[in-house]
């Protein structure tokens, strides 16, 4: 296997590639690009996002500046939104499902490094795939380490370092990250009651 394969397979590589270097200049060059557009260039920065990324839904934004290893690893969904200062690292693959909106100043690492530091020191490195799924809220400040799986219908308290599997329908938050409580009927009666309240008092019909 080439380094890249290897990457991608979770096997241990370097990333002193020569395939890889290039592969990792070129997202540079396109995220230079991309954080360094105005506001009013919305559309143009839209496609230089779908340039960057391995694939996009409909609506995909963030929030400049954005940094990522690759772009080409990253699996976005429909309705994506990022806030500032999002960092990932996808020498893995990196999925995201739709409805996906994350906090300002997160990470998502699927990088990892050899606990043992005669083999760190050499350059070895490993990755493992980071899956997020649908209608999941990520607080501002959040870690999402290596290999991490996040269900469907999640939320994601600021500040949290997820460092296992998080299932679906339910609160979670801390340093390691637990599941706080399930999402339930009364949350959502709540919300649905203060979203019919906006659209009387506002006229809308959100």
């Amino acid at each position: 296997m080439t380094e890249k394969e290897r990457m991608l397979s979770g096997e241990l590589y370097t990333a002193f590639d020569d395939e890889l270097r290039n592969d990792m200049l070129n997202c540079k060059l396109k995220l230079n690009r991309f954080n360094s557009m105005l506001m009013d260039k919305k559309d143009e920065r839209t496609e230089v996002l779908k340039e960057i990324l391995g694939k996009t839904g409909e609506w995909p934004y963030i929030e400049p500046p954005f940094y990522c290893d690759y772009g080409k690893n990253i699996f976005v969904g429909d309705n994506f939104y990022a806030n500032y200062n999002l960092h990932i690292l996808d020498c893995a693959r990196v999925t995201m499902g739709d409805n996906v909106f994350i906090g300002p100043m997160c990470g998502i690492y699927a990088a990892g490094h050899p606990i043992d530091s005669e083999v760190r020191n050499t350059g070895l490195e490993f990755a493992k795939e980071v899956k997020i799924g649908d209608n999941v809220w990520i607080g501002g400040n959040v870690t999402i380490n290596p290999g991490v799986t996040i269900g469907n219908n999640v939320v994601i308290g600021s500040g949290s370092v997820v460092t296992s599997d998080i299932p679906n329908d339910c609160i979670a938050f801390g340093n390691p990250c637990r599941v706080h409580r399930k999402i339930t009927d009364e949350d959502k009666k709540y919300w649905r009651e203060q979203r019919e309240k906006y659209n009387a008092e506002t006229g809308k019909n959100i």
